[in-house]
């Protein structure tokens, strides 16, 4: 046997028995001792493995005869010089096995105190070529573990710290020192060890590795503030595949995590946003908006929600001239209406409810800004107490956290809309903040439309009922019955309109028109329309002329407007009507026996079209025959055939009242639902006297 590269080492350095232990475990290492004599008193099974002799062969032999059988003794002199000199020796060896064949050997080797005949030999021995693929291997163990960014630690069996590098060590604000020997429990008691170490004993367990465990908590590195980190486990086994412990690494992910949360906090916030559109705003009712604007915000956002609008808003279409002497404000939205402790508390629907000048009610409204109270503390309800005990019992409730947002549309504070949070739910932040302004900004812009429209709708119905005749004084031979209704507030008022002029030689001008359209506009070209078509009648114009003129006064008009009309001239001495139609729904006749049909007229085109002449029809009505005038809202209605409701309309009028007051109201109440979308205005005329009976 040939030997190379021996290296002596100070004894006291430990170094050989140091590196030979550190590959046990890793690959077979074979371990030979020796007495004082140089004879081998161990020979394991890896030393049989490696050199073929059994341990009987081995055993009482001299090491170096055995080691190196032929001439050259070198080794035995390094080895018995070391010996002498308390020193160790590593090296590269050639040995020659049983069968002859040389074997590449690399041992480390050192004295070991024996009896007064002097020191023995320990003897490590492995494989040279296994050795230096694991050297390999180790070197790169080692600089990943050293220089990773990732922590990387090394656990026993009973999980506690073997190894921990640098990586770890600043994640966890402590040194490797700090680590060793201790559990993570026992580490750090912020983070939550249990499951952790519950996952480290299964792997342990089954030797399946676990991937991308996540965990929160607090280390010294970083005391005031949760980290995430992802954890994977690995099991460490030694040469027959025995645990002998656990390889954990872990990657703080928590500003990737903070990222996703806020990606996520900023879909849902959209979303919200999306279904704020949808379902905040969805008539011009001020009371159904603000209750709009409350429930879409609960659950998805706050625990309870008030709206609040100024009360001279409410109360007149004012949104008030200053907040100087404190608010008084109108609750028209709360969510959740019931079952919510929370919303007990709060004031409900419809009351009024007065601040002072100093409370962050009357803040928010005069400096237009939002009001954020992220902790709510006994501290914080302090001046409110004097007024009231329900921030004090809303505290006793879980409400940790309020904010204050007024409803701003068109230069207009129009009230303020208030959001509580309870219980589990993170304090309002700036985005929340953000978030509710925007909620807010939606409903105040539907909030102000409601309050424009209120004020148009109110003036389109006084500017619409002032034009209509205040006092209809038919001629002898003609009775008359007539009705105006309005559309309900959440539909705009029309242009419908109907008049009764006296004509020379005892008879009448019946009409009855309806301009195409809503609101002011709507209502003063009627009021147009109306005055100019009772001057033409009074002129005894015919019928044709009397709409070529209407035609007329709309072509002279800025923006283009279309009317339907019906004009009817009606000699109650004779029965003999003159009826002209441009588009209007056709009138229905009732004999004095009870017939009732709609009239089949040429029905023209509406006013407004241009170019169209208008064909008068004349007909003969038995005396007291009822001519109905109406407008279109009578008969139609929504998802309902017009020939249905025209044939409705026929029926009722088949059983006629015999007061034409009461034949009205009749009409109006078997024809429509609770709310009328669409003006209607209806007159009845009585043509001639009714004949009695026997005559």
């Amino acid at each position: 046997m040939s030997d190379h590269r021996v290296v002596e080492e100070p004894a006291e350095g430990g170094g050989a028995a140091l590196e030979a232990g550190g590959w046990l475990g890793v690959l077979p290492v074979a371990f030979v001792a020796t007495g004082a004599d140089g004879r081998i008193v161990r020979w394991d099974q890896v030393a049989q493995e490696l050199l073929g002799y059994r341990a009987r062969e081995a055993v009482g032999r001299h090491i170096v005869e055995l080691l190196h059988p032929e001439a050259d003794r070198s080794l035995g002199r390094s080895l018995w010089e070391a010996a002498a000199a308390g020193r160790g020796v590593m090296g590269a060896v050639t040995a020659w096995h049983r069968d002859g064949r040389p074997v590449e050997l690399e041992i480390w080797a050192r004295p070991v105190a024996g009896d007064r005949s002097g020191a023995g030999l320990l003897v490590f021995a492995a494989d040279a070529h296994a050795a230096g693929r694991v050297r390999g291997s180790s070197a790169v163990w080692d600089g990943l573990f050293s220089r990773s960014p990732i922590g990387i630690a090394v656990l026993d069996t009973r999980l506690r710290f073997l190894r921990v590098n640098p990586a770890l060590q600043a994640m966890n604000g402590l040194p490797e020192t700090a680590h060793v020997g201790r559990t993570l429990a026992q580490l750090l008691p912020q983070v939550t060890a249990a499951p952790m170490e519950e996952v480290m004993r299964r792997v342990l367990g089954t030797g399946e590795p676990v991937l991308d465990f996540r965990r929160t908590g607090r280390t010294p590195a970083d005391p005031g503030h949760d980290r995430v980190w992802s954890c994977s486990y690995v099991r460490l086994e030694d040469a027959a595949g025995r645990p002998v412990g656990i390889t954990a690494s872990m990657v703080d992910i928590t500003e990737q995590e903070r990222a996703t949360a806020e990606l996520e906090a900023s879909r849902r916030r959209l979303a919200l946003l999306n279904e704020a559109t949808l379902r905040i705003g969805t008539t011009l009712d001020l009371d159904r908006t603000a209750q709009e604007l409350a429930e879409v915000a609960v659950p998805a956002f706050a625990d309870a929600v008030t709206v609040d609008v100024v009360e001279s808003l409410v109360a007149d279409g004012d949104p008030g001239s200053g907040l100087v002497g404190g608010a008084a404000l109108r609750r028209l939205g709360k969510a959740p209406l019931g079952g919510s402790a929370i919303a007990g508390v709060l004031a409900p629907l419809g009351g009024t409810l007065t601040f002072p000048a100093t409370a962050p009610y009357t803040q928010v409204l005069a400096e237009r800004q939002p009001y954020l109270l992220a902790r709510l503390d006994a501290r914080s309800i302090a001046p409110a107490e004097r007024y009231s005990d329900k921030p004090a019992r809303l505290l006793r409730l879980g409400v940790h956290s309020v904010m204050m947002v007024p409803l701003i549309a068109r230069g207009v504070v129009s009230g303020l809309a208030t959001f509580y949070r309870a219980a589990t739910g993170e304090p309002f932040a700036a985005a929340d903040v953000t978030l509710a302004a925007d909620l807010a900004g939606r409903a105040a812009v539907c909030v102000d439309n409601a309050r424009l429209y209120a004020r148009e709708h109110d003036t389109a119905v006084v500017l619409q009922r002032s034009m209509l005749p205040q006092h209809v004084t038919p001629p002898p031979g003609v009775e008359i019955a007539h009705r105006y209704l309005a559309a309900s507030d959440t539909n705009e008022v029309g242009g419908d309109w109907y008049d009764v002029v006296p004509l020379p030689g005892g008879r009448a001008a019946l009409m009855i028109g309806d301009v195409m359209g809503h609101g002011i506009p709507a209502a003063a070209v009627m009021g147009r329309l109306s005055s100019t078509v009772r001057a033409l009648a009074r002129l005894n114009l015919d019928p044709g002329h009397v709409l070529q003129q209407l035609e007329a006064v709309l072509a002279d008009l800025a923006e283009p407007m279309l009317a339907t009309f019906l004009y009817v001239v009606a000699d109650p001495a004779t029965g003999r009507c003159q009826l002209t139609r441009a588009g209007h729904p056709p009138p229905a006749v009732v004999t004095s026996d009870g017939h009732a049909q709609l009239l089949d007229l040429p029905s023209g085109v509406p006013l407004g079209i241009g170019g169209h002449d208008f064909t008068t029809t004349e007909i003969t009505l038995p005396p007291g025959s009822l001519l109905v005038l109406y407008t279109d809202g009578l008969v139609e209605a929504r998802g309902r055939d017009i020939d249905e409701r025209l044939a409705e309309l026929t029926r009722l009028l088949s059983h006629p009242d015999p007061s034409l007051s009461h034949l009205c109201d009749t009409l109006l109440t078997q024809l429509l639902p609770a709310s009328a979308d669409d003006d209607i205005a209806l007159l009845v005329a009585r043509i001639g006297t009714r004949p009695t009976d026997g005559t």
